[in-house]
């Protein structure tokens, strides 16, 4: 696999992850009540229980994004 082909790989998965989570911050910020009470149908949590799950999954998906998408992007990016 050439530098071309990798860089590319990595632009797209940056591309879709971020749809993704940019899907996701959006959906919390506009919606939140809308998304718990879908949620609480399913798993019947307290709001404050559910606002700290909700928030480090965030947090987490931002982090693994940065680290396996931004970051191999940048550096193929810099090296072509």
């Amino acid at each position: 696999m050439d530098l071309q082909t990798l860089e590319s790989f990595f632009m797209w998965c940056t591309i879709i992850n971020g749809v993704i989570y940019l899907e996701w911050v959006l959906f919390f910020f506009f919606a939140p009540d809308f998304v718990y009470r879908m949620q609480n149908r399913w798993f019947p949590l307290p709001r404050e229980t559910y606002n700290v799950i909700i928030y480090s999954l965030l947090g987490i998906f931002k982090l693994i994004f940065i680290f396996f998408n931004i970051v191999p992007y940048l550096a193929l990016v810099i090296i072509n």
